[in-house]
Parts: C-alpha cells; sequence; structure tokens
C-alpha cells in the first residue's frame, strides 16, 4: 500500500510523468483500436464474437516478421500482412464462420476459441516460442523537461500508420458501394436479401477485411513491441473491452475508447505495477457490464 501512494504521489510531484504515461497510452491504444475496429465489424455485421481476434493480430505480425528475414524492407510487412492475412481470413470464413453464422453465442464462441488455440499451436510449431520484434534502427525523440519523455520513432510511425489505416476504413465504409451493403446487412440480413445484397459475399468480405486490419496491426506491433504465439489473448480482451465501451456500429468511438483504455492501462501500471496492466481492462470491462445492465434493467422498468 505504501508503495502504490507513493506511486500517486509522483504523478502530482512530478507532472511530466503524466505526460510520459498518456503518450505511452495513446501509442499503445491505437493499435488496441485497430485491432477492435475488425471485432466491431464482425460483431455488429455477423453478429460472432471472435475470440481468435488477438490471434490474427499476432500472425499478422509473424507474417511481417518473415518478410524481414528474407530482407524485404520492414514497412512492406504491413501491406503484405494485409494481404496474407486476408487470405487467411477469407479461408477460414469459408471453412468455420460461415457455419456459425445466425447460430446461437455458445456455438460462435466456441468455434472462435477453438480457432484461437489453433492458430497460437500452429504458430508456435512454425516460429517457436520466444518473443520476436523487428528492430528499425531509429532514433528516439526527447520530449518534455530535460527530455524526461522518451517517444521511439518507431512507435510513433506505426501510431500514424494504425491511425490513418482507421480512417481510411471509415472513409470506405461510408463511401463504398460495398461498405453501404455491410452496413446495410448489419441493420437487417433479410431485408437486405430482399433488396437483392448477396450477403454471403458480404459477410465473407467483413470478416476477411477484420483478418486483415488485424494482420496490420501485427505488422505495426512487431515493429514497435514484441510478439510471441501465445499474447493473442491479451489483444483479444482489449478489443472486446473496447467494442463493448464504444458500442457496435461506432466506429469513431472505437478509436476514443482504444486510446481511454491504453492511457487507463499505463496509469493502472505506473500505480499498481506492471503485473496488473491486463487487470485493468479486465476490471473495466466489468464494470461495463454492469452499468449496461443497470441501464437494460431501467428500461425494463419504464416498460413495464
Amino acid at each position: 500500500m505504501d508503495q502504490i501512494i507513493s506511486n500517486i504521489g509522483l504523478l502530482f510531484e512530478f507532472p511530466v510523468v503524466n505526460l510520459k504515461i498518456l503518450i505511452d497510452g495513446i501509442m499503445i491504444g491505437a493499435l488496441f483500436a485497430l485491432a477492435a475496429y475488425g471485432l466491431a465489424l464482425v460483431w455488429g455485421v455477423m453478429n460472432v464474437k471472435n475470440l481468435a481476434q488477438g490471434d490474427f493480430v499476432i500472425a499478422g505480425g509473424y507474417v511481417a516478421w518473415s518478410m524481414v528475414q528474407v530482407g524485404i524492407h520492414p514497412f512492406l510487412g504491413i501491406p503484405a500482412a494485409f494481404v496474407v492475412m486476408w487470405g487467411i481470413g477469407w479461408l477460414t470464413y469459408k471453412l468455420v464462420i460461415k457455419r456459425v453464422i445466425e447460430r446461437d453465442l455458445f456455438t460462435s464462441l466456441l468455434a472462435t476459441f477453438g480457432l484461437a488455440i489453433m492458430f497460437a499451436q500452429i504458430m508456435n510449431l512454425l516460429f517457436g516460442s520466444d518473443t520476436q520484434s523487428i528492430d528499425l534502427g531509429y532514433a528516439t525523440l526527447h520530449l518534455g523537461p530535460g527530455g524526461f519523455v522518451d517517444v521511439p520513432i518507431s512507435k510513433l510511425i506505426g501510431v500514424i500508420v494504425a491511425l490513418s489505416l482507421a480512417f481510411g476504413v471509415i472513409l470506405f465504409m461510408k463511401r463504398s458501394r460495398m461498405g453501404q451493403a455491410i452496413r446495410a446487412t448489419a441493420q437487417d440480413a433479410r431485408a437486405a436479401r430482399v433488396l437483392g445484397i448477396d450477403t454471403d459475399k458480404v459477410y465473407a468480405f467483413t470478416f476477411s477485411l477484420n483478418s486483415a486490419i488485424c494482420g496490420a496491426a501485427g505488422a505495426i506491433i512487431v515493429m514497435a513491441w514484441v510478439i510471441q504465439p501465445f499474447y493473442g489473448i491479451t489483444y483479444s480482451i482489449r478489443a472486446f473491452v473496447i467494442v463493448t465501451a464504444a458500442g457496435l456500429g461506432n466506429l469513431p468511438g472505437v478509436i476514443a475508447a482504444g486510446l481511454g483504455i491504453g492511457a487507463l492501462e499505463q496509469y493502472g501500471a505506473h500505480i499498481f505495477g506492471i503485473g496488473y496492466q491486463q487487470a485493468v481492462a479486465v476490471l473495466l470491462l466489468l464494470f461495463i457490464l454492469f452499468i449496461r445492465l443497470l441501464q437494460q434493467r431501467r428500461n425494463r422498468q419504464v416498460l413495464q
């Protein structure tokens, strides 16, 4: 308890610490938001809760890492991971996900949980259990009084790419014909079929896009942080927290929730210790679910 109080005191005694925590939180939160983007699409359009979301992220990271091992520039690993994971997502939809759409919640959770285990084990067999990363060799910016706040340029570039991709998806959803078909299917799949929309094609495209977005996020993560075959669950948990907080269909809200959760986790790590960083996300999820439950009960009482 004394250590916790001391850590809280540092935030007030040295305000620059808050700047460092916020910058770190925003950088990692942008990648959380990107991973949650795809989950929001799949959940909102197909009503599939994808527990393998984080494993798609890690798989994309290994695609980019493998490209570097054969001499390809790291930044080319981002589009490569996008394309490869698109193909994996399409194949996964055809073999597994297509069969769980419009099924009960337990079926989709069980199917995607099995996918998560399978992906993790395949990556472990192919790449081993050691952590991997890509060293871009870029310098570090020193900000704040006395240069106390370190901002690696590689992470800064990763945030810019992640936010650019996120806004690109928003524009695609608003202005393209496929984006309009996806939104129509999300609102009412049966009505969309009546209007001539091929919902199976929309579902396949949506899940493939989700997988590709995760792949790009993983390619950025391996250049700024580290990946390991069994790290997928950490990104899955954050994605569920972000989507639950932002709500389905609220893609700008996903960005805001991702940045906010990233900052909260960094504050939690500073105050309680790095070992409790992920616990902050879990507690936040439980809190959000509790608030949503209270809101539903109030709505029922009004209807009665």
